[in-house]
Protein backbone atom coordinates (compact mmCIF):
# COMPACT_ATOMS: atom_id res chain seq x y z
CA UNK A 1 0.00 0.00 0.00
CA UNK A 2 1.17 3.72 -0.79
CA UNK A 3 1.62 5.93 1.36
CA UNK A 4 0.01 9.32 1.21
CA UNK A 5 2.06 12.17 2.20
CA UNK A 6 0.02 15.20 2.89
CA UNK A 7 1.98 18.36 3.35
CA UNK A 8 0.16 21.78 4.62
CA UNK A 9 0.96 24.49 3.02
CA UNK A 10 -0.48 27.20 5.64
CA UNK A 11 2.23 27.59 7.96
CA UNK A 12 4.22 28.55 5.15
CA UNK A 13 1.62 30.98 4.09
CA UNK A 14 1.32 32.10 7.79
CA UNK A 15 5.25 32.50 7.86
CA UNK A 16 5.42 34.67 4.40
CA UNK A 17 2.18 36.98 5.95
CA UNK A 18 4.10 37.65 9.09
CA UNK A 19 7.01 38.38 7.21
CA UNK A 20 5.25 40.78 4.32
CA UNK A 21 3.12 41.86 7.41
CA UNK A 22 6.54 42.76 9.87
CA UNK A 23 8.45 44.56 6.49
CA UNK A 24 5.52 46.81 5.94
CA UNK A 25 5.97 47.41 9.72
CA UNK A 26 9.41 48.53 9.31
CA UNK A 27 8.49 50.57 6.33
CA UNK A 28 6.06 52.35 8.26
CA UNK A 29 8.22 52.62 11.18
CA UNK A 30 11.28 53.87 9.45
CA UNK A 31 8.67 56.49 7.58
CA UNK A 32 7.45 57.56 11.47
CA UNK A 33 10.54 58.37 12.24
CA UNK A 34 11.64 60.52 9.92
CA UNK A 35 9.02 62.77 11.78
CA UNK A 36 9.68 61.73 15.42
CA UNK A 37 13.73 61.51 15.06
CA UNK A 38 13.76 65.10 12.93
CA UNK A 39 15.59 68.01 14.62
CA UNK A 40 14.80 71.14 15.56
CA UNK A 41 17.34 74.29 15.74
CA UNK A 42 18.07 77.98 15.18
CA UNK A 43 19.41 81.17 16.57
CA UNK A 44 18.06 84.39 18.40
CA UNK A 45 19.84 87.21 17.05
CA UNK A 46 19.83 90.89 18.03
CA UNK A 47 21.41 93.53 16.43
CA UNK A 48 22.35 97.48 16.91
CA UNK A 49 23.33 99.21 13.73
CA UNK A 50 23.76 103.31 13.45
CA UNK A 51 25.43 105.54 10.79
CA UNK A 52 26.94 108.93 11.66
CA UNK A 53 26.61 110.35 8.36
CA UNK A 54 28.92 113.27 7.88
CA UNK A 55 27.76 115.34 4.71
CA UNK A 56 25.08 118.55 4.85
CA UNK A 57 21.44 117.24 4.31
CA UNK A 58 21.76 113.64 5.20
CA UNK A 59 20.52 112.19 7.84
CA UNK A 60 22.19 110.27 11.03
CA UNK A 61 20.25 106.70 11.10
CA UNK A 62 20.16 103.59 13.09
CA UNK A 63 18.23 100.35 14.29
CA UNK A 64 18.03 97.75 16.88
CA UNK A 65 16.34 94.73 15.63
CA UNK A 66 15.61 91.39 17.23
CA UNK A 67 14.40 88.49 15.91
CA UNK A 68 16.09 84.95 14.67
CA UNK A 69 15.79 81.86 12.82
CA UNK A 70 13.52 78.29 13.70
CA UNK A 71 14.45 75.40 11.24
CA UNK A 72 12.82 72.10 11.30
CA UNK A 73 14.86 69.56 9.44
CA UNK A 74 13.03 65.66 8.91
CA UNK A 75 15.58 62.67 9.39
CA UNK A 76 16.02 60.62 6.50
CA UNK A 77 14.75 58.01 5.09
CA UNK A 78 16.41 56.34 2.21
CA UNK A 79 18.54 59.42 1.33
CA UNK A 80 15.21 61.46 1.25
CA UNK A 81 14.95 64.59 3.36
CA UNK A 82 13.62 67.65 3.55
CA UNK A 83 13.95 71.16 5.97
CA UNK A 84 12.05 74.28 6.66
CA UNK A 85 12.66 77.46 8.12
CA UNK A 86 11.45 80.74 9.17
CA UNK A 87 13.25 83.96 9.65
CA UNK A 88 12.12 87.00 11.62
CA UNK A 89 13.36 90.42 12.35
CA UNK A 90 11.22 93.14 14.30
CA UNK A 91 12.87 96.99 15.27
CA UNK A 92 12.41 97.47 19.19
CA UNK A 93 11.15 101.41 18.26
CA UNK A 94 12.70 102.75 21.40
CA UNK A 95 15.85 101.72 20.17
CA UNK A 96 15.03 102.35 16.43
CA UNK A 97 14.97 106.36 14.85
CA UNK A 98 11.87 107.64 13.59
CA UNK A 99 11.12 107.93 9.51
CA UNK A 100 14.55 108.78 7.74
CA UNK A 101 15.92 108.50 10.96
CA UNK A 102 15.71 104.41 10.78
CA UNK A 103 17.82 102.18 9.27
CA UNK A 104 16.10 99.83 7.24
CA UNK A 105 19.14 97.60 6.15
CA UNK A 106 17.91 95.11 9.76
CA UNK A 107 14.38 94.77 8.80
CA UNK A 108 13.16 96.73 5.67
CA UNK A 109 11.74 99.92 6.26
CA UNK A 110 8.47 98.97 7.47
CA UNK A 111 10.46 97.93 10.34
CA UNK A 112 9.54 94.37 10.42
CA UNK A 113 10.79 91.43 8.23
CA UNK A 114 8.92 87.78 8.45
CA UNK A 115 9.76 85.08 5.51
CA UNK A 116 9.96 81.22 4.78
CA UNK A 117 13.48 81.32 4.06
CA UNK A 118 14.31 77.91 3.36
CA UNK A 119 11.72 75.01 2.20
CA UNK A 120 13.53 72.03 0.19
CA UNK A 121 13.92 68.27 -0.34
CA UNK A 122 16.73 66.43 -0.81
CA UNK A 123 18.32 63.11 -1.95
CA UNK A 124 21.33 61.85 -0.76
CA UNK A 125 23.54 58.87 -2.29
CA UNK A 126 26.82 58.49 -1.12
CA UNK A 127 28.90 61.19 -2.24
CA UNK A 128 26.31 62.78 -4.88
CA UNK A 129 23.24 65.30 -2.78
CA UNK A 130 20.43 66.79 -4.79
CA UNK A 131 18.65 69.84 -3.32
CA UNK A 132 15.62 71.54 -4.47
CA UNK A 133 13.60 74.72 -3.05
CA UNK A 134 14.66 77.44 -0.75
CA UNK A 135 18.09 76.99 0.64
CA UNK A 136 21.26 78.17 1.69
CA UNK A 137 23.94 78.75 -0.96
CA UNK A 138 27.51 79.32 -0.99
CA UNK A 139 29.51 80.16 -4.15
CA UNK A 140 31.99 82.80 -5.15
CA UNK A 141 28.99 85.15 -6.96
CA UNK A 142 25.95 83.64 -4.89
CA UNK A 143 26.25 83.34 -1.35
CA UNK A 144 24.45 83.68 1.96
CA UNK A 145 26.27 87.04 3.11
CA UNK A 146 24.87 86.56 7.17
CA UNK A 147 26.61 89.71 8.25
CA UNK A 148 23.19 91.79 9.52
CA UNK A 149 19.96 90.11 10.69
CA UNK A 150 18.83 88.68 7.48
CA UNK A 151 20.92 86.60 5.60
CA UNK A 152 20.70 85.76 1.78
CA UNK A 153 18.84 82.63 1.10
CA UNK A 154 17.64 81.05 -2.84
CA UNK A 155 14.82 79.05 -4.49
CA UNK A 156 17.42 77.02 -6.51
CA UNK A 157 18.31 73.53 -7.56
CA UNK A 158 21.46 72.70 -6.66
CA UNK A 159 23.84 69.13 -7.10
CA UNK A 160 26.80 68.68 -5.20
CA UNK A 161 29.21 65.71 -5.81
CA UNK A 162 32.23 65.02 -3.94
CA UNK A 163 35.07 62.51 -5.52
CA UNK A 164 38.82 62.20 -3.94
CA UNK A 165 39.66 65.08 -3.35
CA UNK A 166 37.19 67.38 -5.66
CA UNK A 167 33.79 69.14 -5.35
CA UNK A 168 31.63 69.35 -7.61
CA UNK A 169 28.57 71.55 -7.97
CA UNK A 170 25.80 71.83 -10.63
CA UNK A 171 22.88 74.27 -9.91
CA UNK A 172 20.20 77.04 -11.21
CA UNK A 173 19.27 80.09 -8.85
CA UNK A 174 15.81 81.20 -9.27
CA UNK A 175 14.93 83.89 -7.21
CA UNK A 176 16.41 84.81 -4.00
CA UNK A 177 16.08 87.38 -0.20
CA UNK A 178 17.99 88.75 2.01
CA UNK A 179 19.71 91.26 3.66
CA UNK A 180 21.47 92.23 -0.22
CA UNK A 181 18.09 92.51 -2.10
CA UNK A 182 16.49 94.87 -0.11
CA UNK A 183 14.13 93.07 2.42
CA UNK A 184 11.35 95.87 1.84
CA UNK A 185 10.96 93.43 -1.55
CA UNK A 186 10.89 89.69 0.05
CA UNK A 187 11.74 87.35 -2.62
CA UNK A 188 13.08 88.56 -5.52
CA UNK A 189 14.33 87.06 -9.48
CA UNK A 190 17.75 86.16 -9.54
CA UNK A 191 18.51 88.74 -12.19
CA UNK A 192 20.35 92.32 -13.03
CA UNK A 193 18.28 94.94 -12.72
CA UNK A 194 16.80 96.54 -15.58
CA UNK A 195 16.63 92.77 -17.85
CA UNK A 196 14.37 90.58 -18.44
CA UNK A 197 16.28 87.57 -17.27
CA UNK A 198 15.23 84.15 -16.40
CA UNK A 199 17.57 83.02 -13.36
CA UNK A 200 21.35 82.28 -13.19
CA UNK A 201 22.87 78.90 -14.33
CA UNK A 202 26.30 78.07 -12.56
CA UNK A 203 29.09 75.13 -12.40
CA UNK A 204 31.97 74.71 -10.40
CA UNK A 205 34.70 72.72 -9.50
CA UNK A 206 36.86 73.02 -5.83
CA UNK A 207 40.27 71.12 -5.44
CA UNK A 208 41.73 70.50 -1.98
CA UNK A 209 45.33 69.10 -2.11
CA UNK A 210 48.67 70.17 -2.20
CA UNK A 211 47.25 73.48 -2.61
CA UNK A 212 43.20 74.80 -2.69
CA UNK A 213 41.61 75.90 -5.98
CA UNK A 214 38.14 77.34 -7.46
CA UNK A 215 36.99 77.30 -11.10
CA UNK A 216 33.43 78.62 -11.81
CA UNK A 217 31.31 79.64 -14.63
CA UNK A 218 27.93 81.12 -14.06
CA UNK A 219 25.14 82.16 -16.88
CA UNK A 220 23.25 85.13 -15.56
CA UNK A 221 20.35 85.11 -18.09
CA UNK A 222 19.91 88.50 -20.27
CA UNK A 223 23.30 89.35 -18.07
CA UNK A 224 26.00 88.34 -18.43
CA UNK A 225 28.64 85.46 -18.24
CA UNK A 226 31.48 85.12 -15.83
CA UNK A 227 33.84 82.86 -15.34
CA UNK A 228 35.72 83.24 -11.94
CA UNK A 229 38.99 81.52 -10.55
CA UNK A 230 41.19 81.34 -7.25
CA UNK A 231 44.10 79.04 -6.37
CA UNK A 232 45.37 79.03 -2.68
CA UNK A 233 48.81 77.81 -1.24
CA UNK A 234 49.28 77.72 1.81
CA UNK A 235 52.51 76.11 3.86
CA UNK A 236 52.28 75.84 7.90
CA UNK A 237 55.91 75.83 9.16
CA UNK A 238 55.08 74.77 11.96
CA UNK A 239 51.61 74.58 14.58
CA UNK A 240 51.69 77.72 15.50
CA UNK A 241 53.17 79.26 12.43
CA UNK A 242 51.99 79.04 8.64
CA UNK A 243 51.97 81.75 5.86
CA UNK A 244 49.58 81.47 2.43
CA UNK A 245 49.64 83.28 -1.00
CA UNK A 246 46.49 83.55 -3.26
CA UNK A 247 45.40 84.54 -6.31
CA UNK A 248 41.99 85.02 -7.95
CA UNK A 249 40.78 86.40 -11.29
CA UNK A 250 36.99 87.49 -12.37
CA UNK A 251 35.77 87.96 -16.28
CA UNK A 252 32.18 89.08 -16.84
CA UNK A 253 31.01 89.88 -20.36
CA UNK A 254 27.92 91.60 -20.88
CA UNK A 255 24.82 90.39 -22.36
CA UNK A 256 21.88 92.31 -23.79
CA UNK A 257 23.06 95.40 -22.63
CA UNK A 258 23.46 95.00 -19.39
CA UNK A 259 26.13 97.32 -18.06
CA UNK A 260 28.33 94.60 -17.17
CA UNK A 261 31.93 93.80 -17.95
CA UNK A 262 35.07 94.00 -16.19
CA UNK A 263 38.39 91.89 -15.93
CA UNK A 264 39.47 91.93 -12.37
CA UNK A 265 42.70 90.60 -11.04
CA UNK A 266 43.72 89.79 -7.22
CA UNK A 267 45.94 88.92 -5.40
CA UNK A 268 46.68 87.92 -0.96
CA UNK A 269 49.12 86.93 1.24
CA UNK A 270 48.67 85.90 5.06
CA UNK A 271 50.94 84.86 8.07
CA UNK A 272 49.56 83.70 11.09
CA UNK A 273 51.76 83.61 13.72
CA UNK A 274 51.04 81.89 16.95
CA UNK A 275 47.73 84.06 18.09
CA UNK A 276 48.44 86.76 15.60
CA UNK A 277 47.16 87.39 11.55
CA UNK A 278 48.47 89.50 9.20
CA UNK A 279 46.48 90.16 5.80
CA UNK A 280 47.60 92.38 2.63
CA UNK A 281 45.60 92.11 -0.47
CA UNK A 282 45.42 93.52 -3.54
CA UNK A 283 42.29 94.12 -6.34
CA UNK A 284 42.82 95.76 -9.90
CA UNK A 285 40.58 96.29 -12.39
CA UNK A 286 40.59 97.09 -15.82
CA UNK A 287 38.28 99.99 -17.68
CA UNK A 288 35.74 99.89 -19.33
CA UNK A 289 34.08 102.34 -21.28
CA UNK A 290 30.72 102.96 -19.75
CA UNK A 291 30.43 99.41 -18.20
CA UNK A 292 30.74 98.68 -14.02
CA UNK A 293 31.28 94.97 -12.87
CA UNK A 294 28.77 92.99 -10.49
CA UNK A 295 29.88 92.03 -6.86
CA UNK A 296 27.35 88.86 -6.93
CA UNK A 297 24.50 88.02 -5.15
CA UNK A 298 25.74 88.45 -2.18
CA UNK A 299 28.62 89.80 -0.67
CA UNK A 300 31.07 89.02 -3.20
CA UNK A 301 34.32 87.25 -3.24
CA UNK A 302 37.20 89.69 -3.57
CA UNK A 303 40.07 90.07 -1.41
CA UNK A 304 39.90 93.54 -0.70
CA UNK A 305 36.07 93.65 0.42
CA UNK A 306 35.49 95.81 3.38
CA UNK A 307 32.56 95.84 5.74
CA UNK A 308 30.82 98.15 3.40
CA UNK A 309 32.94 99.04 0.89
CA UNK A 310 33.88 97.04 -2.45
CA UNK A 311 35.52 97.67 -5.66
CA UNK A 312 32.26 97.93 -7.20
CA UNK A 313 31.16 101.23 -5.78
CA UNK A 314 34.01 103.19 -7.91
CA UNK A 315 34.45 100.78 -11.29
CA UNK A 316 32.25 102.04 -13.33
CA UNK A 317 33.76 103.36 -16.57
CA UNK A 318 37.35 103.69 -14.73
CA UNK A 319 40.06 101.63 -13.90
CA UNK A 320 40.31 100.40 -10.56
CA UNK A 321 42.95 99.31 -7.76
CA UNK A 322 42.30 98.59 -4.12
CA UNK A 323 44.15 97.87 -1.45
CA UNK A 324 43.45 96.09 2.00
CA UNK A 325 45.63 95.75 5.38
CA UNK A 326 44.32 93.82 8.57
CA UNK A 327 45.78 92.59 11.75
CA UNK A 328 44.23 89.96 14.00
CA UNK A 329 44.41 88.74 17.50
CA UNK A 330 42.98 85.64 19.40
CA UNK A 331 42.84 85.93 23.08
CA UNK A 332 40.92 83.25 24.74
CA UNK A 333 37.83 84.10 23.58
CA UNK A 334 37.94 86.63 22.13
CA UNK A 335 39.27 87.90 18.40
CA UNK A 336 40.39 91.48 17.77
CA UNK A 337 40.84 92.67 14.08
CA UNK A 338 41.51 95.68 12.31
CA UNK A 339 41.49 96.19 8.73
CA UNK A 340 42.23 99.07 6.82
CA UNK A 341 41.03 99.18 2.88
CA UNK A 342 42.02 101.86 0.18
CA UNK A 343 40.00 102.15 -2.83
CA UNK A 344 41.02 104.43 -6.04
CA UNK A 345 39.78 104.52 -9.18
CA UNK A 346 41.50 106.78 -12.45
CA UNK A 347 39.37 109.39 -14.44
CA UNK A 348 36.52 108.40 -15.99
CA UNK A 349 34.72 109.46 -19.10
CA UNK A 350 33.80 113.31 -17.63
CA UNK A 351 37.55 113.12 -15.84
CA UNK A 352 36.32 112.14 -12.49
CA UNK A 353 38.40 110.11 -10.53
CA UNK A 354 37.36 108.01 -7.10
CA UNK A 355 39.08 107.45 -3.75
CA UNK A 356 37.07 105.99 -0.65
CA UNK A 357 39.44 104.90 2.33
CA UNK A 358 37.22 102.87 4.57
CA UNK A 359 38.79 101.07 7.61
CA UNK A 360 37.17 98.54 10.02
CA UNK A 361 37.84 97.59 14.04
CA UNK A 362 36.49 94.50 15.24
CA UNK A 363 36.01 92.53 18.46
CA UNK A 364 34.09 88.99 18.28
CA UNK A 365 33.72 87.00 21.87
CA UNK A 366 32.70 83.62 21.64
CA UNK A 367 31.71 82.39 25.39
CA UNK A 368 30.95 79.30 24.01
CA UNK A 369 29.23 76.69 21.14
CA UNK A 370 26.12 78.67 21.88
CA UNK A 371 26.40 82.22 22.69
CA UNK A 372 28.79 84.68 20.81
CA UNK A 373 28.73 88.21 20.76
CA UNK A 374 31.29 91.11 18.52
CA UNK A 375 31.14 95.01 17.51
CA UNK A 376 32.14 96.60 14.53
CA UNK A 377 32.97 99.84 13.91
CA UNK A 378 33.91 101.73 10.91
CA UNK A 379 35.18 104.91 9.59
CA UNK A 380 34.38 105.46 5.59
CA UNK A 381 36.06 108.68 3.80
CA UNK A 382 35.40 110.23 1.00
CA UNK A 383 39.46 111.26 -0.16
CA UNK A 384 38.79 112.69 -3.50
CA UNK A 385 36.16 115.28 -2.26
CA UNK A 386 37.18 118.57 -0.11
CA UNK A 387 33.16 118.59 0.88
CA UNK A 388 31.84 115.65 2.48
CA UNK A 389 29.65 113.35 0.30
CA UNK A 390 27.79 110.03 1.53
CA UNK A 391 30.36 107.97 1.31
CA UNK A 392 31.79 109.92 4.41
CA UNK A 393 30.18 108.02 7.49
CA UNK A 394 31.33 106.20 10.28
CA UNK A 395 28.74 102.91 11.68
CA UNK A 396 28.93 101.13 14.48
CA UNK A 397 27.24 97.41 14.44
CA UNK A 398 27.08 95.48 18.13
CA UNK A 399 25.44 92.07 17.22
CA UNK A 400 24.43 89.00 20.03
CA UNK A 401 23.49 85.53 18.69
CA UNK A 402 22.62 82.71 20.64
CA UNK A 403 22.40 79.50 18.78
CA UNK A 404 20.32 76.19 20.11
Amino acid sequence: MKKIIKISLLPILCTATLLSASEELSTVNQFTKMFTDGKVSGEVRTVYAGYDMKAKGTEDNYATALGGMLKYELARYKGFGAGMAVTTSYDLGFATGDKEKQNSELSSSDGDYTNLTEAYLDYIYNDLTLRVGRQVVDTPLADSDDARMIQNTFEAFMAYYELNEFSFTLGYLNRWQGVDTGLEDGWIDAKVDDTDGDGVALVGVTYSGLVDANAWYYNVDEGFDAYYLDVSYNYEYSENISVGLSTQYLSENEKSKSGIEADIYGVMAEVSLYDFGVNLAYNYGDRKDSKTSFAGFGGGTLFTSMDTMTLDGIIEDREVESIMASLSYSMKNFDFSYAYGDFQGKKNSDGDKAHIVEQNFGVEYNFNDKFSGGVMFVIEDDKENSEKTESDFNRLQVTAKYNF
